[in-house]
């Protein structure tokens, strides 16, 4: 994860860490699902109390772009408005695909419930 905080900036460094990791999200270099790093992992990393970093993660789970599992850790959430945005457009070209193909909607479906299940068994 690329994050870097500059220390002569104005901008304080938890909202220079939040904004970047939003950045990432929302440009789905972090995709749903992926796992942040710790708190302390990326405190040190950084050069910054964990607290601050503690801080960044609970700010991003209320704005619901992470989600915290408990001792699993912070997870990329599905709930950011950019991912869905993402995945309505991946949706509406599978849609169209399917379309020109003249794949019958019930069958597009069964093709996407059954790439679904082998993407889960990677």
């Amino acid at each position: 994860m690329d994050i870097r905080v500059d220390a002569a900036s104005a901008t304080p460094p938890f909202a220079q860490v939040r904004a970047r990791i939003i950045a990432l999200i929302d440009s789905g270099e972090l995709p749903t699902g992926t796992r942040l790093p710790p708190v302390r992992t990326l405190a040190t990393d950084l050069g910054l109390a964990a607290n601050t970093v503690a801080r960044v993660y609970k700010e991003l789970e209320e704005a619901r772009f992470v989600e915290t599992r408990g001792r699993a850790g912070t997870f990329v959430s599905a709930g950011t408005d950019a991912t869905r945005a993402r995945a309505a457009d991946a949706a509406a070209a599978f849609a169209r695909a399917m379309g020109d193909l003249g794949v019958a909607p019930a069958d597009a479906l069964d093709l996407a419930r059954a790439a679904l299940g082998n993407e889960s068994g990677r």
